[in-house]
């Protein structure tokens, strides 16, 4: 299995949950940062890009649907994966109609994790090819060449 190169963002408010995953994301050649809550995640994609965020959906303060919400907003190609513990089928469409690119529940299993991984961050290079290739040639078109 190749390595995997993508910065990973994981939000969850369970310590454990998350220093658990992190290492076991690290150990396959992810650089993960963490974040305990919502206003943490939102902080921190202030600061940085990240090939795909992992999204706690219950959390205390800023839920998991307002996260995504204001992590759509300041990055909208983000790529976006949820997580759920109470499986609730009306939360996950509503998390998808808000931009999210997937859902697992919890407990997750970390193959199915790592390929929901590897194909975000094709897709988010995808993204970015198409962005770049558009902007060449508004730059060439502007430029009258």
């Amino acid at each position: 299995m190749e390595e995997l190169k993508a910065k990973v963002l994981l939000v969850d408010d369970e310590a454990d949950f998350l220093a658990t995953l992190a290492e076991r994301l690290e150990a396959r050649g992810l650089k993960v940062s963490t974040a305990a809550s919502g206003k943490d995640a939102v902080g921190k994609v202030d600061d940085q890009n990240f090939d795909l965020i992992i999204l706690d959906l219950a959390m205390p303060g800023i839920d998991g649907l307002e996260t995504l919400k204001r992590i759509k907003a300041k990055q909208p190609d983000a790529e976006i994966i949820m997580l759920s513990g109470q499986g609730s089928i009306k939360t996950s469409i509503e998390a998808m109609k808000l931009g999210a690119d997937d859902f697992l529940e919890k407990p997750v299993k970390i193959s199915e994790l790592m390929a929901k991984i590897s194909e975000a961050k094709d897709k988010r290079l995808l993204v970015l090819q198409s962005k770049s290739v558009k902007e060449i040639e508004k730059i060439l078109h502007t430029k009258g060449w």
